[in-house]
């Protein structure tokens, strides 16, 4: 009797075994997808902030709404991880800060109306960019020292959207992330 029960016990740990190993390969499996999945969110949301950036600098408002709107669209599509209950608030409120900014901009057909709010988009999306910033790719915010007006460019070069006619490269790196 001791034999069937010792052996039924084997048996029932040896299937314990095999079904701990089996969910740990599954998630083996499923983490890197997801991180995987991560970054190309946080990429499509700072790769639609430059487009947006960049077609304020090149006075394009048509393209600066379309951008706008896929930056609203990317942002809003995104969902904070690994954060406190306060981090998780302020984030998930900024969040929705900068999207009603961006629907703004992706509003309005006026180019200096859009460089508005684009100033104050960037401030508040710089605020939170740790949290949404790609791994490998460094992020540069930069500030017009004339008017004190900040963006966030993905190289060190100065480009400024609020003012290229007469300022292109008017600006200077003040942070980086």
């Amino acid at each position: 009797m001791k034999k069937y029960v010792l052996a039924a016990l084997m048996a029932a740990s040896s299937l314990s075994f095999t079904a701990i190993a089996q969910v740990k390969t599954s998630a083996q499996e499923v983490v890197p997808d997801l991180v995987k999945k991560r970054e190309e969110q946080k990429t499509a949301i700072i790769n639609a902030y430059l487009a947006m950036k960049n077609s304020l600098i090149i006075s394009d408002a048509k393209k600066t709404a379309v951008t706008a709107s896929e930056f609203s669209t990317a942002l809003g599509k995104f969902k904070f991880k690994k954060l406190t209950m306060p981090e998780m608030n302020e984030s998930a409120t900024a969040r929705e800060r900068i999207k009603a900014i961006a629907d703004k901009i992706a509003a309005s057909s006026s180019l200096n109306d859009q460089r508005k709010d684009m100033e104050k988009l960037s401030t508040e999306f710089w605020a939170i960019i740790e949290r949404l910033k790609p791994e490998n790719m460094p992020l540069y915010q930069q500030k017009c020292p004339m008017t004190g007006a900040t963006w966030v460019s993905n190289e060190k070069k100065i480009e400024n959207p609020y003012y290229p006619k007469n300022m292109l490269t008017c600006g200077e790196v003040v942070a980086e992330k």
